[in-house]
């Protein structure tokens, strides 16, 4: 037993390392600050003069990036990508907003963010998103733009001991189902049996793709088409605004829409997708606040049949 504690504690040591976000091309460090320090990252939205916290001891570490950006990228776009990254690599997302959910001006100055000019926020563009790893590590992103660039800060912070191990139990090893090295959404699908479609957006009120030029579209696409055998189901979700028969209708349409982008889009064989929406009868988060409502509205993949099956 002391042996396979000992394992683990140098397993959470090792696994305990800053996680390097894969940044768009040009981007440039400038700033970083690391100290043990306490801290309070926001996991709720600024509302009636409140915000719900996660608070943290241990090493924090703050890091800003500048990136030129000639092409305009959204924040929450590239929040999106650098949420998939992370939920690749076994983090679990537990708060993700735009600013005008998170609260705007209050929430905003509710962040710990690094002095200018090493970081800029714009009040009305910038997307920030908590992420927890199971080693004992938080690590926050906070995107938005300064003129024609993009600024990213990630606040990570190394808990001062490693979550708690389970006591050891009489019980038959199972082998985990590999996870290829770099793979996005299909790691999800591997490990979870269900991703969700983080980059799909449809213009508002419509179930119209705003884009089908999507990370998450070209990796599935890859993914089905490099294996006929594989098959996965889209299913649309909603949140509680309006009744249940209309809102699942814009599911299944919305679900079908991003269908049709990968058949007609990426080239992917109508057989290998199925399609369909459930409203909000399977809600992530709360419908009583607009970050739980922005939340649920999405579009998930299911694993059908996995690549050799």
């Amino acid at each position: 037993m002391r042996a396979e504690l000992a394992l683990a504690a140098l397993l959470w040591a090792g696994a305990a390392q800053a996680m390097a976000l894969d940044l768009p091309d040009g981007a440039e460090r400038t700033a970083e600050d690391s100290a043990r320090a306490a801290v309070a990252l926001p996991v709720g939205p600024w509302h009636e003069g409140t915000l719900e916290t996660r608070n943290a001891t241990g090493t924090v570490t703050r890091t800003a990036w500048r990136i030129s950006d000639d092409a305009e990228i959204a924040s929450a776009d590239l929040a999106a990508t650098l949420g998939q990254q992370l939920e690749a690599a076994g983090y679990q997302i537990i708060y993700d907003c735009p600013a005008s959910a998170c609260g705007g001006y209050d929430f905003r100055f509710a962040l710990e963010t690094l002095p200018a000019p090493a970081m800029f926020v714009d009040l009305t563009e910038y997307h920030y998103l908590l992420a927890e790893a199971s080693f004992g590590e938080l690590l926050s992103v906070l995107v938005s733009r300064g003129g024609r660039d993009v600024y990213v800060q990630t606040t990570t912070v190394l808990l001062d001991a490693p979550p708690d191990l389970p006591e050891a139990v009489e019980a038959e090893a199972t082998t985990p189902t590999a996870i290829p090295d770099g793979a996005g959404i299909w790691a999800r699908l591997l490990r979870d049996g269900h991703a969700v479609l983080r980059d799909v957006r449809f213009e508002t009120g419509s179930t119209a793709l705003s884009s089908t030029d999507l990370p998450s579209l070209k990796e599935l696409a890859a993914r089905l088409k490099s294996d006929p055998g594989a098959r996965i189901a889209l299913v649309g979700h909603t949140d509680t605004d309006g009744g249940l028969d209309t809102n699942r209708a814009v599911s299944r349409k919305r679900a079908e829409a991003v269908r049709a982008a990968l058949i007609s889009d990426h080239g992917v064989a109508a057989a290998q997708i199925e399609a369909d929406g459930v409203a909000y009868l399977a809600p992530l988060a709360s419908n009583l606040i607009d970050a739980g409502r922005a939340r649920n509205r999405r579009v998930e993949a299911v694993l059908v049949t996995a690549p050799g099956d």
